[in-house]
């Protein structure tokens, strides 16, 4: 059956493809975050590892409610980490960081992540798609504070 919430094929593709790209990034961030959980070390051990666990595990449900808000407009949503990994704008880290690197590449990613939320939402918002709107504004609004937090942490 075909969508029919008001809104545009050409509209829900255009929001879907902003969504698809948050979710990439979102994913792929909560890979980085939860690898950081894993192997941070320092003094700040417990602070950091415990703050990284909350993180990722925040965004686990974001990234659900993103992939279930692509499939509502009618799209599918991306699944694969190949998928992810051609439409995210986070990088892998691969060597080993210090607990402050951590946090400033975290910091640096959540304010990527809150940048292409935000860039949806005029899209969704001249479609008249307000639950888009929404979703996006929370998620921008949760990944600026995320990096104020982290920045916060730097020794």
């Amino acid at each position: 059956m075909e969508v029919d919430i008001d809104i545009s094929r050409e509209q829900r593709e255009q929001i879907c493809n902003n969504l698809s790209v948050l979710l990439a990034d979102s994913y792929m961030l909560y890979l980085k975050t939860q690898n950081f959980h894993w192997n941070v070390k320092g003094p700040r051990f417990y602070e950091l590892h415990k703050m990284f666990e909350e993180q990722y595990t925040a965004l686990a449900t974001a990234i659900d409610e993103i992939a279930e808000r692509i499939t509502t407009l009618g799209a599918k949503a991306p699944g694969s980490f190949m998928e992810f990994s051609e439409l995210s704008n986070i990088k892998e880290s691969k060597e080993s960081l210090s607990a402050d690197e951590m946090i400033k590449v975290l910091a640096i990613d959540n304010e990527g992540v809150a940048k292409v939320a935000k860039s949806g939402i005029t899209i969704a918002s001249e479609a008249g798609d307000d639950p888009t709107v929404d979703l996006l504004t929370q998620r921008a609004q949760i990944h600026e504070k995320t990096s104020w937090m982290l920045r916060s942490s730097q020794a």
